[in-house]
């Protein structure tokens, strides 16, 4: 029986590839560039599943054009923004996300975020490395001290529970907001808010950690940077689209925001130019999961719901 073909759409990890080569017959994309619209289209000729990441952006009108052949959409991501759900629904095509696998990774950068916004390391890294570190006195680098002080968490998921568990390494008090309240084991003692903006007056630090979806798009506006206090730290890990971008660095200019970490950001890759401008900024190039462990355990757990879909099983990470 001739095993089915796999576009797989961007680089991954060698195991991955030995995997996908041993079960199915896939097309790799060897040189890791980024495919277009026709591009994507063209290569899904003939291919009964896609491997794609957040790069390939599956639009409605993409999915119209999508070959009959192709009956899974199997993302190596967690994220699904960049891919019309309900216009997969409704051509019959399953589609199914990479959960719990990156939450560790992904809390660590928040954490990195968290830190090396709070101490101004990427203004130390750079004075260092420019031959700049000439003294040292009491005012010298002074920034902001983690251990102690209020987290507000957007978003109590997988990501945000293991980070809330991290954050109370350094004796933080963990508030959340997320659409139901979580179990009290899964809580641990962290407070829940059901209305954020009365989580915000409290949010000395703030970790975004919700998907993107239409009802979080632009959550994070003038209005709600407003109602942090002043010196506040906004953290990102999420997706850029939770931000308004204007309203962050006008509150990072007015010095109403002390710093931020951002990893994601709208208008991937580089995001908005601005924010390069601005000393009290950490800019990370999204590598929330860039560890070797969780790169191959995404693909594996993309590799693992198409084994089960073409099984004849019901994916256990299906999305859509």
């Amino acid at each position: 029986m001739s095993k089915p073909k796999v576009l797989v759409t961007r680089r991954l990890p060698d195991a991955v590839h030995e995997r996908l080569s041993r079960d199915y017959e896939p097309v790799f994309n060897m040189d890791d560039h980024v495919f277009d619209r026709d591009e994507l289209l063209r290569k899904a000729e003939g291919m009964a599943a896609i491997v794609p990441c957040h790069t390939e952006k599956f639009t409605a009108d993409v999915i119209a054009e999508l070959p009959e052949s192709v009956r899974i959409i199997a993302n190596f991501s967690v994220g699904v923004d960049h891919v019309d759900l309900e216009a997969a629904a409704k051509r019959g095509i399953v589609v199914t996300n990479t959960p719990d696998v990156l939450s560790d990774a992904t809390a660590e950068i928040a954490l990195l975020l968290t830190l090396g916004a709070a101490r101004r390391a990427s203004e130390g890294e750079r004075l260092v490395r420019s031959g700049g570190w000439k003294d040292w006195s009491p005012a010298f680098m002074v920034g902001t001290q983690v251990t102690g002080k209020t987290v507000g968490i957007v978003g109590m998921g997988r990501v945000g529970q293991v980070a809330a568990r991290r954050f109370r390494g350094f004796d933080m008090t963990v508030r959340y907001h997320n659409r139901s309240r979580v179990s009290a084991e899964a809580e641990q003692g962290a407070i829940y808010h059901a209305d954020l903006d009365e989580m915000l007056g409290y949010s000395e630090f703030l970790s975004l950690h919700a998907p993107a979806t239409p009802e979080t798009t632009g959550l994070l506006n003038a209005e709600r940077l407003a109602r942090l206090p002043d010196g506040a730290i906004v953290v990102n890990t999420a997706r850029g689209a939770l931000v308004d971008d204007d309203a962050l660095i006008a509150a990072l200019k007015s010095g109403k925001l002390a710093a931020a970490g951002l990893d994601v950001f709208n208008g991937e890759p580089g995001g908005d130019p601005r924010y390069r401008e601005l000393e009290n900024v950490f800019l990370l190039p999204h590598i929330g999961s860039a560890t070797k462990e969780t790169r191959i355990a995404m693909g594996n757990r993309a590799i693992d719901n198409m084994d089960a879909f073409f099984a004849g099983r019901g994916p256990g990470d299906r999305v859509a």
